[in-house]
């Protein structure tokens, strides 16, 4: 197995999961490259996660799922084992600690990650099957980034979709993203898409950025965030002092709309 399909691997399992985090043993780690499970879990998406309630017995060659037992024996040492109900000559199987470790990943974790590599700003949000991870800027556009776990692992931006396998890759000097392919997709907005960010929204999102600049104590706030978005500070000016859309009015059956 390579990185690549270390990474293929647990990618597909998290888009079948729909959201729901994936267990992964330490066994089962074992017999990946060691330099992939080492960048999956700098990287955040391997994270410890509690002992395994269940096991696959090693008693015989049944291979049954079994709930594990704990005891705690002299000493307060706590000892795992299984009581194999099938057969009268196995009895309690004892389990060692490395045996139960298992790792997690989720959804949330892939959504930072992709988020870093991105370079978006803001904190990520999710629920469920959906992460949204920030605003993406191309050349003449910016879209709004969701990531989607719905049977696969899809990035929604702009009206278009594309799966994360295809953009993210794993190699020997760690995690890359696709940006200049995403970025194509905010710079040509499907019309009815629904992720393009809109001038109010815009404006909400750096009129955040401005506050957490100036929360951060950055003396040069207004220039920070301008730098970041690849506009002048005037232009952020504008942008943040220009008054919202007046709302449109309906008036009568005659579907009229007044602004």
């Amino acid at each position: 197995m390579s990185p690549e399909q270390a990474l293929a691997e647990l990618l597909g399992r998290l888009g079948a999961n729909k959201g729901a985090a994936v267990l992964v043993s330490e066994e089962e780690l074992g017999s990946w490259p060691d330099s992939a499970v080492s960048a999956l879990k700098k990287a955040g998406l391997l994270s410890p996660a509690s002992p395994a309630g269940s096991v696959v017995c090693p008693g015989c060659e049944e291979q049954c799922v079994m709930p594990v037992q704990t005891q705690t024996a002299d000493r307060g040492r706590v000892v795992s084992f299984v009581v194999c109900d099938k057969r009268g000559d196995i009895s309690r199987v004892p389990l060692s600690k490395e045996g139960l470790r298992q790792w997690c990943a989720s959804l949330l974790g892939l959504a930072g990650l992709l988020s870093r590599l991105l370079d978006l700003p803001g904190s990520v949000s999710g629920q469920g099957a959906r992460c949204e991870l920030g605003v993406l800027r191309g050349r003449k556009h910016s879209s709004q980034v969701a990531l989607i776990a719905d049977g696969a692992l899809k990035l929604h931006i702009a009206g278009h979709t594309a799966n994360v396998g295809a953009v993210l890759t794993l190699k020997a000097s760690g995690f890359a993203v696709d940006r200049i392919a995403l970025a194509g997709f905010a710079d040509k907005p499907v019309a009815g898409g629904g992720d393009v960010e809109s001038a109010a929204a815009r404006r909400k999102r750096l009129s955040a950025e401005v506050r957490a600049e100036k929360a951060r104590g950055t003396k040069a706030f207004l220039k920070t965030v301008a730098l970041r978005e690849d506009i002048s500070v005037q232009r952020l000016k504008q942008i943040l002092n220009s008054p919202p859309a007046p709302a449109k009015k309906y008036r009568g059956t005659s579907a009229r709309w007044l602004s």
